[in-house]
């Protein structure tokens, strides 16, 4: 994975974005998926399925189960719309649906907030090391925990 520019997506322009990619991927865009977008593009650090499940039943005024919300972030992460943060078992939507790239994040201990950074030079040791043990198609993904600087 080499480097390059890529667009950052917010608001409006990630809906698009996430909308293009998805059906690009032979899934449909339904106005649940959107509003699952919307709410976990809305949090400010790592949302959990209840959390997003919660957002979306009041922006509908209406009860949303969290095993939906669920199913939707599960396609999410394999269209590369949202990215899990494993130790927290919550998400972050992914301001850059159309560039793949290792998932490595400083999550602060203090505040909860997850900092996604795209440095693949970082995790090319844990993929050769992955693929030297036979697994095909790695993918790391890296917490590395401590304090942001806002808790410093």
């Amino acid at each position: 994975m080499a480097g390059h520019d890529h667009q950052l997506h917010e608001g409006e322009s990630l809906k698009n974005a996430a909308r293009d990619r998805l059906t690009r991927q032979g899934e449909q865009w339904t106005e649940m998926r959107e509003a699952v977008l919307e709410a976990l593009a809305g949090f400010d650090k790592p949302a959990s399925a209840y959390d997003i499940a919660e957002a979306v039943s009041k922006a509908q005024d209406r009860r949303v189960a969290a095993n939906s919300v669920y199913r939707i972030l599960d396609l999410f992460v394999g269209a590369n719309l949202a990215r899990r943060v494993e130790s927290a078992n919550a998400y972050v939507a992914n301001a850059h649906p159309d560039c793949l790239h290792d998932c490595i994040f400083l999550i602060c201990d203090t505040c909860g907030q997850a900092t996604h950074i795209d440095d693949d030079k970082l995790s090319e040791g844990v993929r050769a090391a992955a693929e030297h043990a036979g697994f095909a198609e790695v993918r790391p993904v890296i917490e590395v925990r401590g304090r942001c600087e806002d808790c410093s």
